[in-house]
């Protein structure tokens, strides 16, 4: 064999590994690049998902900020955006007559349908007139609260004590029991619910005063809830509803 034949044949094998090894560089570089994307991705989605969180919080944080009872602002609230948006801030809201007697009777309704809830519950003979009872604690615990506190910034004096006839039902219901406590005690205060919930839709419609529409809306559920429970005892006469019928009908 001639040695040009012999370098020829020996060169071949070098190419080829020199053809080799070019090839895996690329194939090498090509999978760094790959992982190193891979990699990069879940720092973005993570970073994203980091920001879609700050997000909803906020949202969240925006959404839930106002409860049933304190949907509206106060008026200082209200000045303060006022402010920041570069206007004069409201003044002060007008405090009418009607506005002023029905937080006097939010006041009274509680002063003597609390003692008669927690009579409910030791001179009733019905499970549904002790639930009902356990609804008037709840519900006019938590206005007489509101109507204290809302009296107080309005500067609206407030009773301590209930109408005689208020203190005169819970008198009947203190010497009832039983039967005859259950049947008094769902008419009384349905009756007695009854005129107060068209007060409360008068006073809604027409008071131009934030805290007494919180007020009002609060008083509304509340009052339609303690009318439900009342209604749900089974107790309750034709001839009471006939009565609110009556007082709450607009005159002629």
């Amino acid at each position: 064999m001639s040695p040009n034949r012999r370098a020829a044949e020996s060169g071949a094998p070098l190419r080829t590994l020199a053809v080799v090894a070019a090839v895996c560089a690329v194939i090498a570089t090509v999978l760094i690049a790959t992982r190193g994307s891979d990699g990069d991705a879940p720092d973005a989605q993570a970073q994203a998902g980091i920001a879609a969180q700050g997000g909803y919080g906020q949202g969240a944080g925006e959404g839930y900020g106002h409860s049933s009872g304190t949907g509206h602002a106060t008026g200082a609230q209200k000045d303060g955006a006022a402010d920041e948006a570069g206007q004069a801030p409201a003044g002060p809201q007008p405090v009418t007559e009607v506005d002023k007697t029905f937080l006097v009777k939010v006041r009274q309704a509680g002063l003597w349908e609390i003692p008669a809830g927690r009579l409910a519950q030791t001179n009733a003979s019905s499970e549904a007139v002790k639930r009902a009872g356990l609804h008037l604690l709840d519900g006019h615990s938590k206005l007489d609260q509101l109507v204290r506190e809302d009296a107080k910034i309005l500067g609206v004096p407030i009773p301590d004590e209930a109408t005689d006839e208020q203190q005169e039902w819970v008198r009947q219901l203190e010497n009832a029991r039983g039967a005859e406590f259950d049947r008094l005690f769902a008419n009384v205060l349905r009756s007695s619910h009854g005129k107060i919930f068209a007060t409360i839709a008068e006073v809604r419609a027409a008071t131009q005063n934030d805290l007494i529409r919180r007020h009002a809306r609060q008083a509304n559920q509340t009052v339609l809830d303690h009318m439900e429970v009342l209604e749900d005892t089974g107790l309750v006469d034709s001839a009471t509803l006939a009565e609110v019928e009556k007082s709450v009908a607009p005159s002629q």
